[in-house]
């Protein structure tokens, strides 16, 4: 017990570490894509939690996301904000993902699981940079300097950015990220699972 106890806490640091170091492998979207606004950066810090939610489970999913946002915590340049943001969409992903797999433990269930993941991460990513996140900067710096980062988006103005920054850029860039993501676990989730010595139903 006390020896399974030890192999969990190993697995579980082995993948948060790896998604801290690919959070650290960022770089801004509008590299890809120039109408994204260079705040928006494209990393893969939710694919090793996504697989460590279907190896290990939901909780141990959710404990991933939760260290790994302490880990960014002291290297944050958006004042927590950011942070709290991904501690959410994390939050959502894995466990909507997690959870479908252990319901549903087969290739197609894994499927399933990782599409209603990344709908979960692009709905939840929406909500949050409706509700609070886009309202929070606009207080902080002032709408003036908001809308200025705002202008790499084709017609935006005054009284459409919200509408415009919420439908052209961040529903296409979490969907596009999300989907990228989940194409990878897809590809890796068998030889991992394997390492750990997961026996598939």
């Amino acid at each position: 017990m006390k020896k399974q106890r030890i192999l969990k806490i190993a697995e579980i640091s082995i993948l948060t570490s790896l998604s801290f170091i690919f959070y650290l492998l960022k770089f801004p979207a509008a590299v890809i894509i120039p109408i994204f606004p260079d705040f928006l950066e494209f990393q893969l810090s939710n694919l090793p939690v996504i697989i460590g939610g279907f190896v290990l489970g939901p909780i141990e999913g959710v404990i991933m996301v939760v260290i790994r946002t302490l880990l960014k915590l002291p290297l944050t340049h958006t004042i927590g904000v950011g942070e709290m943001a991904d501690l959410v969409i994390g939050i959502a992903t894995v466990l909507t993902s997690s959870l479908i797999y252990r319901k549903w433990h087969t290739k197609k269930g894994g499927q399933y699981a990782l599409l209603f993941g990344a709908i979960a991460w692009v709905v939840v990513a929406t909500l949050a940079n409706w509700w609070f996140i886009l309202p929070f900067y606009i207080d902080l710096l002032g709408f003036d300097a908001i809308l200025g980062m705002l202008k790499t988006i084709p017609g935006i103005t005054e009284s459409n950015y919200m509408t415009k920054y919420l439908l052209i850029a961040i529903v296409p860039f979490n969907a596009m990220l999300s989907g990228v993501v989940s194409f990878i676990a897809s590809m890796v989730y068998k030889r991992v699972s394997n390492f750990f010595k997961v026996r598939e139903s």
